[in-house]
């Protein structure tokens, strides 16, 4: 069964979700392999969304943070501040779930701006929201983005999100509670934080893809392990809920 490397990296994103997990999602990308995931191989997974929407169920993927489909399919409806109070910042969410605009080496995330500076950006971007709070709180996070040398960079135009700084030590340094990226799928591969240099590096690739194409996509020397191993390919079942669920 045919497929294309953006359903590769969604199915493999929604492989990284266990059950059971308190997951904290972002929207796009980040939303439709969790909403997959839950409807798959972790139908107890909890989502939580920004807006306050703790175990929501949609049965289409919400358009923004305040898609009406998340309250009414909610287990609870709460406050921003108490979902970033009690929640998130005392270390109750497992997983923070996010999207990029830019990384690079060492997982710090841009969602800020591009060129320039912050006051005259070439490009200004979304912003922030909880991504923040997300990537310093949540015990582990996981980043699904398209890999490119327009996305991965040497270093990011604005540290939107801390992921692990300089490289080893930052995040204690900073006081941020949580693991950070361990993980950031693409629609190339895996690539996993190393555990001395906390530089991402490739562990998986999918299906067809060369090693030497995840480094050329890379802007910067891509560290790649020596036994990368590939990702298994998505299942009847997983690309047939993933195509219905962006149908809805």
């Amino acid at each position: 069964m045919s497929y294309s490397p953006d359903e590769m990296m969604c199915v493999a994103a929604s492989r990284a979700l266990r059950d059971r997990a308190v997951c904290f999602v972002g929207i796009g990308l980040p939303s439709t392999a969790a909403n997959l995931a839950r409807r798959t191989h972790a139908p107890h997974l909890v989502l939580i969304y920004e807006s306050g929407t703790l175990g929501a169920k949609p049965g289409t993927l919400p358009l923004s943070i305040g898609d009406g489909i998340l309250a009414d399919t909610a287990d609870s409806v709460v406050s921003v501040p108490e979902v970033f109070n009690y929640w998130l910042q005392p270390g109750r969410v497992d997983v923070g779930f996010l999207g990029a605009a830019q990384i690079d080496r060492y997982a710090n995330i841009n969602t800020t701006m591009i060129g320039g500076d912050y006051q005259h950006p070439k490009v200004r971007l979304p912003g922030a929201g909880g991504a923040p709070e997300i990537a310093a709180s949540c015990r582990e996070v996981v980043v699904i983005v398209r890999q490119n040398r327009r996305a991965f960079v040497e270093r990011v135009d604005f540290v939107t999100s801390v992921g692990f700084g300089s490289g080893p030590g930052d995040r204690e340094r900073l006081g941020l509670r949580g693991a950070g990226p361990r993980t950031v799928i693409t629609d190339l591969g895996i690539l996993e934080a190393d555990p001395a240099t906390c530089e991402l590096t490739l562990t998986h690739r999918h299906p067809g893809v060369d090693p030497d194409a995840a480094r050329s996509a890379t802007g910067w020397d891509l560290r790649v392990a020596h036994d990368v191993r590939t990702t298994p390919p998505p299942t009847p079942e997983e690309l047939a809920v993933l195509r219905k669920l962006q149908q809805t």
